[in-house]
């Protein structure tokens, strides 16, 4: 993979070497905050999480796709048509589907022009061959540093550490905050820690893990209980022999002695301690971060007919943002250059994406009637459809019912 983009990059920045060069001090180089990669591996290690950005991303573009264009436009069809065929040659459905879980999970996702002179295929670049974007000032004559133009996308030292041109990128960015370079997508607040007045909180998907990972231990240790044997009058070397068995005693626990008057007791948790409140505050803070209800409506019995459908709306409110963005961004990066090369204007031709399937017009009684007279549909046909409008049909009588 590395190779590819490797080759790809010098065929991008070869002929930007003699172009505009601007100062050193003039350039902004901008990582994330959290790595990708750990995002990346967050999504993959935890069930929450990956459920989550999956249920999202699904939502809104699991139903798929499909185009229009500009009626009006005497090429409209056939400028549909080469956005079609464009579409189908490079998998663009499948594509989203893919894209969108990373867009979801890390508010990014990097898709790389295969030809320089040419829109013609695509390579998703790995979220983590991206180390920064290289960024200069709006307006630097005047005095003011605002982060402006993306100059490039600088790949890490296992990708060639090159720069890519932006015109070769097509970046997917959802929620920049504050004008970042990056996007912000669901997991990265449950990575981030938290300081305040010198003090640090770890990151929710620390201490999410840091419970998961005792938990085990907490079950092994009492579902075995220790147990404190005393014996009277002991030798110490037999007390040596006892120390020796307790230091190297198993998780699930051992028997202790001591050379006491004879008693044996087990070592029981403290029923007093509870800590299902904070577990409980844990994990919700988790879920508020996924900004998603459905793992919760799925994992925790009680959830009524109508706290499912409040789930569902909740849903749909975040999606919808989503599918606009993604709209948007493939009409203006994928579609108009694609009309632009087989001579349309963009504008004119007026592809759009559209989510889900087309809607079928339903027949309305008139067309059927027209239809009827035509010859276009037979007499039982059509009073099979017309029943669909309301119609009550009755039976042809037969001549011996006619007679009597």
């Amino acid at each position: 993979m590395s190779s590819v983009v490797r080759r790809l990059v010098e065929a991008f920045t070869r002929r930007a070497r003699s172009g505009y060069a601007y100062p050193a001090s003039q350039a902004i180089f901008e990582s994330p905050e959290v790595p990708l990669s750990d995002i990346v591996k967050l999504y993959q290690r935890d069930p929450t999480c990956k459920a989550s950005v999956d249920l999202l991303a699904m939502a809104a573009v699991g139903m798929g796709f499909y185009t229009t264009g500009n009626p009006e436009f005497e090429m409209g069809e056939k400028a549909k048509q080469v956005v079609d065929d464009f579409n189908e040659s490079v998998n663009l459905d499948a594509l989203l589907q893919d894209g969108v879980r990373l867009l979801v999970a890390c508010g990014n996702d990097f898709w790389l022009k295969m030809k320089p002179s040419k829109l013609e295929s695509f390579l998703r670049l790995p979220i983590e061959s991206i180390k920064e974007v290289e960024r200069r000032h709006l307006e630097p004559q005047n005095g003011l540093k605002i982060p402006y133009e993306v100059v490039s996308y600088n790949l890490t030292f296992e990708y060639g550490a090159g720069k890519i041109k932006p015109e070769a990128v097509i970046h997917f960015k959802l929620n920049p905050i504050e004008g970042s370079a990056f996007g912000t997508g669901l997991l990265q607040v449950l990575l981030h820690r938290l300081t305040l007045y010198g003090e640090t909180r770890p990151a929710y998907a620390e201490m999410k893990a840091k419970i998961e990972r005792i938990m085990p231990k907490i079950f092994e240790k009492y579902a075995g209980p220790d147990v404190l044997a005393i014996l009277e009058k002991a030798t110490e070397q037999d007390i040596k022999k006892f120390e020796q068995v307790i230091r190297s005693r198993p998780p699930e626990g051992a028997w202790l002695f001591y050379n006491k008057p004879g008693d044996v007791k087990p070592v029981q948790l403290d029923p007093r301690a509870r800590f299902d409140f904070y577990v409980d505050h844990i994990v919700n803070q988790v879920y508020l971060g996924l900004e998603t209800p459905l793992p919760r409506l799925f994992s925790t019995p009680g959830f009524t007919e109508a706290s499912s459908k409040a789930a569902l709306d909740l849903q749909d409110m975040l999606i919808r943002p989503i599918q606009r963005y993604v709209k948007r961004q493939v009409e203006r990066d994928i579609f108009a250059p694609v009309l632009r090369q087989a001579g349309f204007d963009p504008a004119e031709a007026g592809v759009r994406l559209n989510w889900g399937t087309p809607e079928v017009p339903e027949p309305k009684m008139e067309h059927m009637l027209k239809a009827a007279e035509l010859g276009l549909i037979r007499p039982e046909e059509f009073r099979k459809n017309a029943v669909k409008f309301g119609w009550e049909l009755w039976e042809k009588e037969t001549p011996e019912t006619a007679e009597g």
